[in-house]
This record gives structure tokens, C-alpha cells and sequence, in this order.
């Protein structure tokens, strides 16, 4: 049976049937229990019980707690716009569990700012509360109004607000905005970080008559003294771009207390609340699941007590509880990102490449300490995103007890072949093999007395903390946010807390207890010195990570394969340029050198292959390639079918024992071309591999391309820049064109990750009837906005989604039709999507890739293969493309791969972020208020 729900739920109703007034002066009606009740209607209408009795609204709180991370504002966000949307109401918690514990001290606040119809009745005001003090009532009391006042203006609210029935159990339905206030006025305040200023306080120090402090707002909200707030769908607006966390967090050593914990569990109770998504480190997420499992034992405690009624004693029997892992060192085990950590690796790559010129410049030697107390992740990837020499992790201290030693002479092989500067990371928590700690003081003095080397320590603290979030910490986190909100409507009393997580590309649930022994087994691990189990815990990706910066980093022989198996290898670049392609290079260059192969550059693809444009790559040649956009090599869209036959006479005039591939759609196909080929010319039977790489990542079969995060990094920066110009004209409306071919990825995910309201796509195209809804919605939306307070809206176009309505003709359209509500303009981002630095998450996505792709090499090459007589043909396995498939990267055959393939269309024919356009559309609030338009009066 689908459970249906109306009606508002009262936080803190002392009896059975009477009505009171929420904190922000809400009527609230009192709640049924959580269960079905007989009678419930599943068709529609309002849903009531056999006793009249409606169907308590779930209400959903979402806190954040621990150190702070980029991208808690946007799980935030997708939490509090979610749950909305799901029919339920929005609460935040400031200040963690703190504020939990503390409650609100204040009087009741004024009214939430209504949704107003644009067409039609406007809907009644949600009247504040009547004028009482509180403040000097106890937070318990404060919720105890006038029964008959409150019932009155409950049965008011009813008379004059529209029921509509809510389904829970449909992730695919979403409520119409009209059914929830737009804004309960605390947004600014909490954006600006104001409202809690304490005027008193301020003219005691000598401040009287000063404006530095706000202690309301013009509305006369305050924050002083509140912890536990509603927000509505305008509350949350333009977080996405901002750091930190707006609702504060902070350590709580009264949580750690049953007593406190009560106190916790009796606001919760107060306000009505039983779904709590808690986004936080380790720490954080194990005090929520202990909160979770001493639920029962408080709420009787309360009961027995006399501070919670009967009702409230069974209609808050269970606490569901969902977790969002927030941490910059990305140390939770069972899932492979944490919500921040990117942004941190984005913040220490850009110090660390600012160091290496000025380190190059001087010849000198830098130790860069990063964070990580119990995870190397940070200074791992940073030591391959940068072409670090040294990495110190707490996971795999050096091999030998003597790592001084270790280290100099690795440093003293790379400044034997020419290297000019030496960069060492390391992380806070690293330790050598008997647990001594490793410090970067002492890591100088070695540096110095032993080669002599003009050595600095930078030490980057905090400000790995800030700055705004990258673009996949605003994606991921609007992922998990609106996967925690399904969790929490799905939980039920039997099932565990879960904690959402991401595996490669797929978005997780796991046992939110599970994860976190994991990750406090890592530390026991480490603590017993056994640090191949302590590796073990970590996901398949740092291991490999460690691998591939080990092999990069290394210039000993002893890895050698035997003479009779070393291959000449070729390493192409095909279609455009993306970043990451030349950090795939590198590793796979240093990957030959490693293991004592030959590594074959082909340079300007297969043009330069006709042209005899191949040659060696030394070791240190490449050695500053990582940080480098656009393709060292040179690459452009000619494929082998050019010249076959001259292509078959190439391979055999350069001995080609392996081929490496490395682009977007074209290199595919010529992969694709070259195998089909192989049974009219024998020189294409030997291994070759795809590397996707292409900004517009549609190369079908595959997740992720190289180039893609790059893209959408820069299409933020733009985006973020654009919004605050149109934001500024308070009514202006940009319709941003970008790059992507057929594809719509660029587009779709640059949507989500801008907080666009439209998305245009060439996988759905643009109507003529879509226009006018679109159009609708805009006016709707803008009518709604505070007068004088509207905000500046993106429409991403994807450059190829129409041939009728291009973005001039689109810009036009929306202009004529905003009339005084808002005007209208475009920008072209064109091929500034191509260029500039890589996101350190295409460096090291592109050295692991590149690991793999080499290793499928060596396996299945054979040296000498173009002159070897009588050669076997090749296996169809043998020609393949490394793929990000949900969980798991996979090496796939052509055939695989054509049957995904739409050949016109050049893209794949399913696409895993189909479905990221219509939660695009919800976040930005354009599905919701077509419900509105379309719910029965």
C-alpha cells in the first residue's frame, strides 16, 4: 500500500487532536502515528484515518558536524530542496550537535513568506503567532500556545490551503512548491552570517549607537538563540557555490553524554522530527547511529518524565537516521570520495604548481606537508597530480627502516638525469615503519645535509579547508543529498543507518556502522604496525594510485621485465584535445621505463604516423607533462582509414608491438578500424587500447572521459561569474552555451552543478511547447521572487541541441517574453572549455587509467611482433577500451563497444546520467512549479 500524507505535522502537540503553532509561527495540526493508519486513501485527496485523524508529514533535518568541507552547503541544499520536494518539511540544525542539545531560547519568529500564486487567489498568509514573550520560558514550554487560539487558526490554515495527497514511496514524484512556504526569511541571514549579533554585548565593549552587529533583520528575524530552524525552498538559494558550511559546525562534548543526548532527542521531539541525514567525518556519523540506537530507551525516559505526551511517545517511536560523509582527507572507508576532499586536492595542486616554478626556477628542494591524520589519500594523489618525487603516507611508510636513505638516493637518481627541482609531500599523520612520526622540519635538515640541497618547508594548513567547491563537490553532494532523502523515507524500524557513499560512478548505501569500523580498523591497523592489512581497507583505487605513483616515480632497473618480453610501444593522441591526455602520457611513458620497454611517440596522430613522425620519449622529458593541458604529442581528427594500407606499412617500419590510443569518439574508431582491418593486414595483430579521452564524454560504454571534469571545472568558474553579473541586475536571465558535440553531459551536469533552472540537451532537443512551458515557468518564477530581491537564473544549451532554436534565437525569445519581469542574454563558452590547467581529478584518474591500460599491454603483447613469421591472428580481446562502468572499470571489446554505439550520432546509446537533467530541473525548481500549475484547485 503507498502510504499517502497531507496536512502538516505539529512539533510538540501536548494532546490528541489539538493544533499549535510551529517556531516560525506555522500552524501545525497534531500528528497520528508514523504507521498506516486504517483508512488511509492510496488514490489521492486528503488522507485521513478512521478516526479523522490525518497522516503525520514527515519532517526531514539535515545538520552538518566536524570539521567543515566543500560541498556541505550543497548537500545542504539537496537535502533541504529534496525533501520539499518530496512533500516533506525542511529543518536545518546550526552548529552541529551542539545545537541539537541547545534547542531555541527564542520567541517565536515572524511569518514564513507565503507562495503566491502568480494566477488566480493568492494564498492565504501564514499569520505569525500571537504576540507573546518567551524568553523567559524554557524551550519546552515555549511550544505550549493557547490551545483554542491555535486550534482556530490551525482550522483556518486547513480551510484556505488546497490538500494534495503526498507519495513516499515513488522516488519519481515530486510535490507541487505551492504546497510549502518559499522562504521562512532565515536564507540571507544565514548566508550573510548575520542575525546573531548581540547589541547589549556590543555596547557594554564601548560599541553603543554602532551598526556592526545585526541583531534582526528588516523583517525582524533573528538567528540569536536558534539552533533548530525551518527553512523553505528560497532559504537554500545560491549555497551551491559556497564553502564551508552556512548552519556552522562544532565540536559537542555534551552530546557524548546520555544527558545530552536526551536533551537532543527531546528538541528533536519537540519539533516533530524523526528523519535526521547527518553530514560529517567518522566521529559524527558513529554519534548518529548511537543516537539512533539509545532512541527508544530516551524517548520512554521522556515519557516516564512527563516531558513528552502519550501521542508523542507513539508517534515518535523510531529515529531514522542517514549519513553524508564530509571530510577533506577522504578517509572513510567504503566509498571512494568524501564530500570535500576534491576541493582540498584542487586547493593543495594550486600551491604545490605555483611552488614548481619557483622550486625549477631555483634548483631547490620543497617539503609540502598536507593533511591526513589517517589517510594518505590527500598527499597521495597530490604527489601524482603534481609530479611529486616523494610522498609520505600513513598507510605505507617507506619500505626500509632507513627511509633517510631511501629517499636521497631517489632524489639523487632524479637530479642525475637532469631534474631541477624536488618536491617531497608530506602528510600530517605519516609515520616511518616503528611508528615514528615523519615531520617536515626533518625531512629538510635531511635533505640538506645529505645532498646538499637548498631546501623550504610550506606547510598549507587550512587553507585546504576553503575556498569555493570544485565542481564535482557540488555534484556529488546533490547526488548523495537526494539519495539520503529516499533513505530516510524508505527507512523503516528493521533497517540499519545507512551511510551513502560512491563507488567509481555508482552512488552507494551501505551500513552506516560498517563503514565506520572499517575506517577506525585502519587507524588499529596502522597503530599495530600491520600496514599491508592497513592498505588492504582502503578501496582498489589507492592502492592502485600508490602503485602508479611508485612506478612514476621510480628510475631503478631491478623492475625490469626480461629482455625476450620488452615491447616498442606507440602512444597516439586522437580527435580533440582534453585535459588529462598528456598526464596519461607520462604514465605510461614512465611505465615503460620502468618495467624496460620503449616507449614510441606518434606525434599529430595518424597524419604524423604516414609522416614518419615518431620518436623516443625519455623519462624526464615528460616529467612536467601532468600539469599540462591540450596534447603534447599534437592530435586532430584524421583516422587510419585515410591510408590503410599506409598506416599497416607504418606499424611494421616502427616496430610496433603495442599501440596505446588515446582520445575521444575518433580514437575509438580508429581502434575500431584498425581491428576490423587486422585479417587484410597482419601488423595490426597486436594489442592496442582506447584511453577515452574528450571534453564532451561521449564515448559510448563509458562513464567518465579525460577532460570531462576538466570542462566542467571551467564551465563552473564561468558559470559562478556569469550568475553573479546577473544576479547583481536582480532580473536577468543568461543563456550560457556549451561545447558537446551530440552530447549533452557538459550541459546536463554543468547544470546540476551551477544550480541552472533549465537545461537544454540534443538528446531531447527544444519544441515548441517545451519553449512555452519554459517560458511560463520563468515568468511564474520571477513573479514569486521578493520584489527587488529576484535572483539572476542560468539556462545551459548544450551548442547543439536545436538547429531551429539556436541560442540567439532562444535569448530573443526569452527576452520578448520577460517583458518587466526580466531580460535576457546569452554567452558563449565555446572552446575555453578545452583549454587551461587539468583538474587534478583528470591528472589522477589519467595516471591510473594509463597504469591499467599499459599493464593490459605487457600482458598480451609480444615483442617483435611485426617481424615474427608465421604470427597467429590477434584475438578480438586483444583490441579493447578501459571503461568506468558504475562500480567497476572494465576493459571492453569493439564489439562491445559498437553495440552501444549510435554511429550518426556519435554517442553511446545509453547514457548513466540520463536522469541528472530532470533532478536538474527539480533542484532548480521548474518540476514543482508545474505541479503547481497542474494541481486540482
Amino acid at each position: 500500500m503507498t502510504p499517502l500524507v497531507d496536512g502538516a505535522a505539529g512539533p510538540g502537540a501536548r494532546g490528541a487532536g489539538a493544533g499549535v503553532k510551529d517556531l516560525e509561527g506555522v500552524p501545525d495540526t497534531v500528528d497520528a502515528p508514523v504507521e498506516t493508519l486504517p483508512g488511509i486513501n492510496t488514490t489521492g485527496g486528503a488522507s485521513t484515518s478512521a478516526s479523522g485523524l490525518r497522516k503525520r508529514q514527515k519532517k526531514i533535518a539535515v545538520l552538518t558536524s566536524g570539521g567543515d568541507s566543500a560541498g556541505m552547503n550543497a548537500a545542504v541544499r539537496a537535502v533541504v530542496r529534496q525533501s520539499i520536494a518530496r512533500g516533506c518539511q525542511a529543518y536545518i540544525i546550526r552548529e552541529g550537535w551542539e545545537g541539537l542539545v541547545r534547542g531555541n531560547s527564542t520567541e517565536i519568529t515572524p511569518a514564513a513568506t507565503p507562495f503566491r500564486s502568480p494566477s488566480g487567489p493568492q494564498s492565504p498568509s501564514l499569520e505569525a503567532a500571537k504576540s507573546v514573550s518567551f524568553s523567559s520560558l524554557p524551550p519546552t514550554q515555549q511550544l505550549k500556545l493557547e490551545s483554542a487560539a491555535a486550534a482556530a487558526d490551525a482550522e483556518e490554515h486547513e480551510a484556505n490551503t488546497v490538500p494534495h495527497a503526498v507519495n513516499y514511496t515513488d522516488p519519481n514524484w515530486i510535490a507541487p512548491l505551492s504546497d510549502a512556504p518559499l522562504s521562512f526569511g532565515y536564507g540571507e541571514l544565514l548566508k550573510d552570517g548575520a542575525g546573531e549579533g548581540d547589541i547589549d554585548e556590543l555596547a557594554a565593549h564601548g560599541g553603543a549607537g554602532l551598526v556592526m552587529a545585526d541583531q534582526k533583520d528588516q523583517a525582524g528575524r533573528s538567528l540569536k538563540g536558534k539552533y533548530i530552524v525551518r527553512v523553505g525552498w528560497d532559504d537554500v538559494r545560491g549555497w551551491l557555490g559556497e564553502g564551508g558550511t552556512l548552519i556552522g559546525s562544532s565540536r559537542c562534548p555534551s552530546f557524548r553524554t546520555r544527558e545530552g543526548r536526551l536533551q537532543a532527542a527531546n528538541n528533536l521531539i519537540d519539533f516533530g522530527i524523526d528523519c535526521l541525514a547527518v553530514c560529517g567525518g567518522d566521529g559524527s556519523l558513529t554519534g548518529a547511529d548511537k543516537l539512533r540506537g539509545e532512541w527508544p530507551g530516551l524517548v520512554q525516559e521522556l515519557h516516564n518524565d512527563g516531558k513528552i505526551s502519550d501521542q508523542q511517545a507513539e508517534a515518535y517511536r523510531h529515529l531514522n537516521i542517514v549519513g553524508l560523509v564530509g571530510s577533506i582527507d577522504n578517509d572513510m572507508s567504503m566509498t571512494d570520495l568524501t564530500i570535500g576532499a576534491l576541493t582540498a586536492l584542487h586547493r593543495i595542486c594550486e600551491a604545490i604548481d605555483s611552488i614548481s616554478s619557483t622550486a625549477s626556477s631555483h634548483s631547490r628542494a620543497f617539503v609540502i606537508e598536507v593533511m591526513g591524520r589517517h589517510c594518505g589519500w590527500l598527499a597521495l594523489l597530490a604527489g601524482i597530480a603534481t609530479g611529486a618525487d616523494f610522498v609520505f603516507i600513513p598507510e605505507s611508510p617507506p619500505k626500509t627502516e632507513d627511509w633517510e636513505s631511501e629517499m636521497c638516493d631517489l632524489l639523487k637518481s632524479h637530479r642525475l638525469v637532469g631534474k631541477r627541482k624536488s618536491i617531497v609531500i608530506v602528510a600530517e599523520g605519516a609515520l616511518d615503519r616503528n611508528l615514528k612520526p615523519i615531520k617536515p622540519d626533518y625531512v629538510k635538515k635531511i635533505l640538506v645535509d645529505r645532498l646538499g640541497l637548498d631546501t623550504r618547508v610550506t606547510t598549507l594548513g587550512h587553507t585546504q579547508r576553503g575556498g569555493k567547491p570544485c565542481a564535482f563537490d557540488r555534484i556529488l553532494p546533490t547526488l548523495q543529498g537526494v539519495q539520503a532523502v529516499q533513505a530516510l523515507l524508505d527507512a523503516t524500524p528493521e533497517t540499519p543507518s545507512y551511510m551513502i557513499g560512491i563507488v567509481e560512478n555508482k552512488i552507494t548505501q551501505v551500513p552506516l556502522l560498517e563503514a565506520v569500523a572499517q575506517t577506525q580498523a585502519v587507524a588499529e591497523a596502522i597503530e599495530s604496525k600491520h600496514f599491508d592489512k592497513a592498505m588492504s581497507y582502503r578501496d582498489s583505487e589507492f592502492r592502485e594510485m600508490l602503485q602508479a605513483f611508485q612506478i612514476s616515480s621510480s628510475l631503478t632497473a631491478h623492475d625490469h621485465v626480461p629482455e625476450n618480453k620488452r615491447l616498442r610501444i606507440g602512444i597516439i593522441h586522437v580527435g580533440a584535445p582534453a585535459g588529462g591526455m598528456n598526464a596519461a602520457t607520462r604514465q605510461a611513458v614512465r611505465f615503460c621505463h620502468n618495467r624496460g620497454h620503449t616507449p614510441l611517440a606518434i606525434y599529430n596522430g595518424f597524419e604524423g604516423l604516414l609522416d614518419d613522425n615518431v620518436a623516443e620519449l625519455s623519462w624526464l622529458r615528460v616529467d612536467t607533462w601532468t600539469t599540462r593541458g591540450g596534447s603534447e604529442l599534437g592530435t586532430n581528427r584524421v583516422l587510419p582509414s585515410t591510408d590503410i594500407g599506409q598506416v599497416a606499412a607504418a606499424f611494421q617500419r616502427h616496430g610496433l608491438d603495442a599501440l596505446l590510443v588515446i582520445g575521444g569518439f575518433e580514437a575509438f574508431h580508429s581502434v575500431l578500424t584498425l581491428e576490423q582491418n587486422r585479417s587484410n593486414y597482419p601488423s595490426f595483430n597486436i594489442p592496442m587500447i582506447h584511453l577515452p579521452a574528450t571534453i564532451s564524454n561521449n564515448v559510448p560504454l563509458t562513464d567518465f572521459s579525460l577532460g570531462s571534469d576538466t570542462s566542467l571545472n571551467a564551465l563552473v568558474d564561468a558559470c559562478d561569474a556569469i550568475k553573479q553579473s546577473a544576479s547583481a541586475s536582480r532580473n536577468r536571465v543568461f543563456v550560457v552555451e556549451t561545447q558537446g558535440g551530440m552530447s549533452g553531459y557538459i550541459a546536463t551536469l554543468g547544470a546540476l552543478a551551477v544550480g541552472a533552472v533549465l537545461v537544454y540537451t540534443p538528446e531531447e532537443g527544444i519544441s515548441l511547447k517545451l519553449l512555452q512551458e519554459d517560458v511560463e515557468f520563468l515568468r511564474e518564477r520571477y513573479e514569486l521572487d521578493v520584489k527587488g530581491k529576484s535572483e539572476g537564473r542560468l539556462v545551459i544549451k548544450s551548442e547543439k541541441s536545436s538547429t531551429i532554436y539556436n541560442t540567439e534565437t532562444l535569448t530573443k525569445i526569452l527576452k520578448e517574453e520577460g517583458k518587466d519581469l526580466f531580460d535576457a542574454r546569452s554567452a558563449s563558452l565555446g572552446h575555453t572549455l578545452q583549454g587551461g590547467v587539468p583538474s587534478p581529478l583528470d591528472r589522477t584518474r589519467a595516471a591510473r587509467l594509463a597504469l591499467r591500460c599499459m599493464q593490459f599491454l605487457e600482458e598480451h603483447g609480444t615483442p617483435h611482433a611485426q617481424t615474427s613469421r608465421g604470427k597467429r591472428a590477434a584475438s578480438p580481446s586483444t583490441a579493447t577500451m578501459i571503461a568506468i562502468r558504475g562500480s567497476k572499470i572494465v576493459y571492453a571489446t569493439m564489439d562491445d563497444v559498437l553495440k552501444d554505439t549510435d554511429m550518426k550520432l556519435r554517442r553511446g546509446k545509453d547514457v548513466w546520467w540520463g536522469d541528472i537533467k530532470r533532478l536538474a530541473e527539480v533542484m532548480g525548481g521548474r518540476t514543482g512549479l508545474i505541479a503547481s500549475s497542474k494541481a486540482p484547485n
